[in-house]
């Protein structure tokens, strides 16, 4: 396959307005999202809902479009950017990584690719990781992903999405919002309306499952820190510092 990674982003985030540029470091987080998915090796590109994005990207070098700020979610501004880029149809797949995640390994990029690959009945491809304490279970905060996985295996097929606490006392997969869409699967989602179990969740994952696209989900070893509110960016700040500090011994 011939994926490409873009990161959607947007200055008008309602808990945290103008994140992409809030400085973690001595950077602009989208600059260290951007540069942490260039340590994939795949190609990457900024789908920005701002004119300030798109500068400082293209100042560091880097490749960015600018999308309708209206645009309704990032999944469609990732199709509107890959259309711009890409309208001949080069690359056969997407990668959706967030531009709040500034410090995520670039394993979870080329994690959704190889799942897309390796099973064809895979639509779209996210990642999952092990509940990070047990009250994961009933926060309404925490996505859990239901899977139909075997066990010692490392990937499986999602067949449901949910906020709230699922049944019996057993470990949770923990949700991690990054997708890796086949380039028809992308275009279907987008084109199909929030759908009753989306709304009901608030989760637009739903919406590619009523519609019949199927999930899979790669399983990973943590959840990398997304940046959300401003208590998310002091800790993403304050661990850009200690790796910074680690770096920097002899």
């Amino acid at each position: 396959m011939t994926p490409l990674i873009l990161i959607p982003t947007r200055m008008s985030a309602t808990r945290l307005p103008g994140k992409p540029l809030a400085d973690i470091g001595g950077k602009p987080m989208v600059i260290r999202a951007w540069e942490q998915a260039l340590l994939s090796g795949l190609p990457v590109a900024v789908a920005a809902g701002d004119q300030e994005i798109v500068d400082v990207i293209e100042a560091a070098g880097g490749r960015a479009v600018l999308t309708d700020p209206a645009l309704p979610s990032g999944s469609d501004r990732v199709l509107a950017a890959l259309e711009m880029l890409d309208p001949d149809g080069e690359y056969d797949s997407v990668i959706n990584l967030q531009g709040d995640m500034p410090l995520a390994d670039p394993g979870i990029a080329t994690a959704c690719a190889a799942l897309l690959h390796g099973e064809p009945g895979c639509d779209i491809a996210t990642l999952v990781a092990p509940e990070a304490d047990i009250s994961d279970r009933t926060n309404v905060d925490v996505v859990k992903a239901v899977l139909a996985i075997a066990e010692g295996r490392k990937h499986g097929r999602a067949l449901y999405f949910t906020r709230s606490t699922l049944y019996g006392d057993a470990p949770v997969w923990r949700h991690i919002g990054v997708y890796g869409y086949r380039r028809e699967a992308l275009k279907r989602f987008c084109a199909a309306p929030p759908s009753p179990l989306e709304k009901r969740e608030k989760l637009e994952q739903l919406r590619a499952l009523e519609i019949g696209l199927s999930i899979w989900a790669a399983v990973i070893a943590e959840a990398p820190i997304s940046v959300d509110n401003p208590a998310d960016l002091e800790a993403a700040r304050a661990l850009a510092s200690r790796e910074q500090g680690l770096g920097t011994r002899d």
